[in-house]
């Protein structure tokens, strides 16, 4: 049985994009790396990475109401530049889900730690022991029930963001920032390199969208997916979107114009500083068991949509017992397993080393380099299928957003960035290489035809 079963709804759909996305950790991480890079400007970053990815999101939206299909980018570019691109595409977008998957694997350890501490108990190098149950309790879900695993992602995200919004409130009541305050945060700051800053927190900011398209790995488990797939990924994009501008915006302000900015570049744990400082420690811990949570969330969605993609790679050549689909629970049983696998023994390998906040930075950044590329690929296939449906304004518009992805990726490699963030893009290269050995390995996967479930 190699048929997934249709049993999603938009809801449950949308809880994998969510997850995926997994806004928490933007707001308890990525806004460091952002402020890092672009200094003031990081809610700027934000806002010019919410429009490049509507129009990434276009791309997308062009296909999913022409095609449902479990592989989602490897079917789209497969289906406009043939098989040995979809391959290379398909392949590119594994090893990013396995890396946000793992990354995030990371951070449920290391969030449970931080709530643990406000109770005064010490786990220690426990926390590898904590991210690894929660691969295995994710693996669980992933096998067992989708539409409760979608559920569940939605659940935890929005019950972390509601108390993250919360100690935004309290801290713009307290601070009141001024209008100088908030212009600062909307232009390039000089002191990080004005637009360059820009550009290279900007995959910080792709990092954070990363996985938008997520629910389109549903697309053949998803009633109507026509209709709820397009609408699971615009809404997810635009709602991220702007949670994460306030987000970075209240985490400047709170942490104050007087080397606020360095200060919540170094911080570890800026919701946790935040919390203490605006409100209590009980809300600090509270968040933290959120973060928790939702890292826990952030772990389900990627690992769902990487067995999803090895499902679909398998069905289209590369490994039959792939696509194998469980008879009862209706998932693709062997590429769940696959896709836990990849996830686990990295993490077991390299996080102890690492350390976890680098661990996900380092992950999280591979991953995202590759789905750069997936991005602007899918960006062409869809400029050059509007053009020949004679659609200009689409066109255009995707052609728009694999521009701006283009300028994300050359200022993440030129000016050099410092080691090890030097490293991530031989290792993204490497990767993509490798798709083309395993092509001539398994030829099967640009012979085997491309399934239509549209």
């Amino acid at each position: 049985m190699n048929v997934l079963v249709k049993r999603l709804n938009l809801w449950e759909a949308m809880g994998m994009s969510i997850s995926v996305i997994c806004p928490t950790v933007t707001a308890a991480f990525n806004v460091t790396l952002v402020v890092q890079a672009a200094g003031a400007a990081a809610p700027l970053a934000f806002a010019i990475g919410t429009v490049a990815m509507l129009l990434v999101a276009v791309s997308f939206l062009f296909f999913t109401q022409k095609v449902a299909h479990a592989g989602a980018a490897y079917a789209y570019i497969t289906h406009t530049f043939g098989k040995r691109a979809g391959f290379v595409a398909g392949w590119s977008l594994l090893l990013t889900y396995v890396g946000f998957a793992t990354g995030q694997a990371a951070l449920v350890g290391s969030f449970t730690a931080a709530a643990l501490k406000g109770f005064s108990i010490d786990i220690g190098p426990a926390w590898i022991a904590v991210g690894a149950c929660a691969i295995v309790l994710a693996w669980w879900l992933a096998f067992r029930d989708m539409r409760l695993a979608g559920r569940l992602m939605l659940a935890l995200e929005v019950a972390a963001v509601t108390g993250i919004l919360v100690l935004c409130v309290r801290i713009l009541s307290e601070v009141r920032p001024g209008l100088a305050a908030t212009a600062a945060s909307f232009r390039p700051s000089p002191d990080f390199g004005g637009w360059s800053g820009l550009g290279f927190g900007m995959v910080f900011c792709i990092l954070s969208f990363g996985g938008f398209e997520g629910a389109a790995t549903l697309g053949e488990e998803t009633r109507d997916p026509k209709r709820a797939i397009p609408m699971a990924l615009f809404f997810s994009v635009i709602g991220s979107g702007v949670f994460f501008v306030f987000v970075a915006y209240c985490e400047l302000v709170g942490f104050g114009p007087a080397g606020g900015t360095a200060a919540l570049g170094k911080s570890a744990a800026p919701l946790n500083d935040l919390a203490l400082r605006y409100a209590s420690p009980g809300l600090a811990i509270a968040l933290d068991a959120a973060a928790a949570l939702s890292c826990f969330s952030g772990l389900l969605g990627p690992l769902s949509a990487a067995a999803r993609v090895a499902f679909a790679l398998g069905r289209g050549g590369l490994a039959p017992a792939l696509s194998v689909v469980h008879r009862v629970h209706g998932t693709p049983v062997t590429a769940v397993a696959l896709a836990t696998l990849l996830i686990g023994v990295p993490f077991v390998l390299w996080a102890p080393l690492a350390g976890a906040g680098n661990y996900y930075s380092y992950t999280a950044t591979i991953g995202t380099l590759l789905l750069i590329l997936v991005y602007v690929s899918v960006g062409l296939a869809a400029t050059l299928e509007s053009w020949r449906v004679r659609r200009p304004m689409w066109a255009t518009v995707c052609v728009l957003g694999a521009l701006m992805l283009s300028w994300v990726l050359y200022r993440n490699i030129y000016p050099i960035p410092e080691f090890p963030n030097n490293l991530w893009p031989y290792v993204a290269v490497a990767w993509v290489m490798s798709a083309w050995i395993v092509m001539k390995w398994r030829p099967a996967v640009i012979r085997a035809p491309l399934v239509d479930t549209a």
